[in-house]
């Protein structure tokens, strides 16, 4: 049972990031590249709920946040998901053009 609540509580710190920062970001803002913002706000929410029950255990929680393995994963599903929003643009930027062009002759 121990070892359940490390994994998620190590699954949760893996994907949240500096609190404050979460509640600044909106998850609907349209320009917004960085596809872990839900799963931030998800930790954020499970932060603030743990921490009401147990000050000592939220502050484990942002103890933990800042372990170098945890800080490393993160910012590299940032930087991978970051390019592959890109890419994700492209793409659609050049099926526009394509419909445009070649479908409708514009």
């Amino acid at each position: 049972m121990l070892q359940s609540r490390v994994l998620v509580i190590a699954l949760i710190l893996l994907l949240s990031t500096t609190l404050p920062e979460v509640h600044s970001k909106s998850i609907f803002e349209k320009d917004r590249r960085d596809w872990l913002v839900i799963p931030d706000a998800f930790a954020s929410y499970i932060y603030e709920a743990v921490n009401k029950v147990s000050p000592k255990a939220g502050q484990f929680l942002v103890d933990a946040a800042q372990i170098p393995v945890i800080v490393s994963t993160r910012n590299f599903l940032i930087r991978e998901t970051a390019k592959l929003t890109i890419m994700a643009e492209q793409l659609i930027e050049k099926l526009k053009y394509m419909w445009y062009t070649r479908i409708l002759g514009y």
